[in-house]
């Protein structure tokens, strides 16, 4: 069995879907409380650049792994590390943007239980699967990869 063929489940978009998902439904069967009037607006704004700000950013990660040509599979041995552009700024920007897009989606629609829940699908990839993505980075490119660990943090 080949790296790309073991893929551990869920995978961090089927995470984040069942975060969405969990916290529409419970958001439908136990709402709770929001901010009114001009807080609320404010947190409306937030939201909608928190959501365009993740689709910016899940798009640029996307563009730069395609061009390296280094595999988007959590599993896969990675062909190159890439240290540039959003992953300056985060080692995990794809699931970063998708944990600031149901945070974000959370914030227009006035729904706390996704931004909680959108906490919990980080907490849940970070020990499902970037710890092993970690372990595969180190183990194929050491040194420079330890050096990168260190300057650039996991989430933000």
């Amino acid at each position: 069995m080949t790296d790309t063929a073991r893929l551990p489940f869920p995978l961090p978009p089927i995470i984040f879907l069942i975060a969405l998902i969990a916290g529409v439904v419970l958001g439908i069967l136990y709402p709770l409380p929001w901010f009114g009037d001009v807080l609320g607006d404010i947190l409306f704004g937030f939201g909608w650049l928190a959501a365009l700000g993740a689709v910016a950013l899940w798009f640029a990660a996307i563009r730069m792994m395609f061009r390296a040509r280094t595999p988007l599979n959590p599993v896969a041995t990675p062909t190159h590390l890439l240290t540039g552009g959003p992953f300056g700024i985060s080692r995990n920007p794809i699931y970063l943007s998708l944990a600031t897009l149901v945070v974000g989606i959370g914030l227009i629609t006035g729904n706390i239980w996704l931004i909680l829940l959108a906490f919990v699908a980080g907490l849940l990839t970070s020990k499902l699967v970037i710890q092993r993505e970690e372990k595969t980075l180190a183990g194929k490119f050491g040194k420079k990869y330890h050096d990168y660990a260190k300057r650039v943090r996991r989430w933000i």
